[in-house]
């Protein structure tokens, strides 16, 4: 758990340290949902996503990226959920 400990009695540093939190979380679920989406569309054309049953039935090219989201999608889910954790204590 993160712990964010602000002391301010400005009212608008507040509303903007917290506003800038729920967009950057906003922006990251709807980068993970984009490449979910992708993910999907690449199980739905090739079948369950499995590595080594994939080499060499499908374009390297297309197995590069697929390894790429993957490790992309990880990467936006550790961020996000970094900051899902965060709670603020003003004073």
């Amino acid at each position: 758990m993160t712990k964010l400990i602000l002391e301010t009695d400005n009212e608008w540093t507040k509303k903007k340290i917290t506003e800038a939190i729920h967009t950057e979380t906003a922006i990251l679920r709807k980068a993970i949902q984009r490449i979910q989406e992708k993910l999907d569309a690449f199980e739905a054309r090739y079948g369950p996503l499995e590595r080594e049953a994939l080499y060499g039935k499908i374009d390297d090219m297309e197995l590069i990226e697929w390894e790429g989201e993957l490790e992309t999608l990880e990467r936006l889910q550790t961020k996000l959920h970094s900051l899902e954790e965060i709670t603020i204590e003003y004073r």
